[in-house]
């Protein structure tokens, strides 16, 4: 078995325990048992259980950042992006769920996911083509986050098979953020002259990734 087959049957059967038994109660070992892995080669892929997050967090960007050739506005590109990931988390649904009911009592981890979060958030801003430069870039990079924790909120109550509510939560959040920064010109929006920012330095109305 090669690397990447490894771990990701490591990666579904932490999950598929995670959604059993919870997050806090899942570790290595016992996945790998689960899933009938070397402990030995575990050990030497994961020395603790949150390198699994931050790998599934790299699948989702991965899938995130294809790119298809798709055409459209700045915030068609970054809901195109952000299902995507959100396609992935799917995948592992009631284990990704079990991680969100963890983190008010575990701020370490918090603290982790939020840094791996804005990384991913960066990563689809700038390929969305939205510049994150400057005190203005990070009220985008800050928006964005917000959209994402907003979207991910519902999400994790949306029951559908189609993720209609999520979907919905999406465009509503990148709408409401827009009112606030600009991710970039929509076809229907004139960009503005060379020298002049669009963007209002104001608080926004949107929590930052936990």
């Amino acid at each position: 078995m090669d690397n990447d087959l490894f771990d990701a049957t490591l990666l579904r059967s932490a999950l598929e325990r995670a959604g059993s038994h919870g997050w806090r109660r899942t570790t290595v070992v016992d996945a790998a048992r689960d899933a009938g892995l070397s402990l030995e080669t575990a050990r030497k892929r994961f020395a603790c259980k949150t390198g699994l997050l931050f790998m599934l967090g790299r699948l989702a960007d991965e899938s995130a950042l294809v790119e298809d050739g798709t055409e459209g506005s700045v915030r068609d590109k970054l809901f195109d992006m952000l299902m995507r990931r959100l396609d992935v988390f799917q995948q592992y649904r009631e284990g990704v769920r079990s991680v969100l009911r963890a983190l008010p009592t575990d701020p370490v981890l918090a603290v982790l996911l939020g840094g791996a979060t804005l990384e991913s958030m960066q990563w689809i801003a700038t390929a969305a083509g939205v510049d994150t430069t400057g005190l203005a870039g990070a009220l985008r990079l800050q928006a964005l986050v917000g959209v994402w924790t907003l979207t991910l909120r519902t999400w994790d109550r949306d029951d559908s098979t189609d993720m209609g509510q999520t979907m919905a939560a999406l465009e509503e959040a990148l709408k409401r953020a827009g009112r606030f920064v600009s991710f970039g010109p929509e076809p229907s929006e004139p960009t503005a002259p060379a020298g002049h920012d669009t963007d209002p330095l104001v608080d926004l109305p949107l929590e930052p990734s936990a």
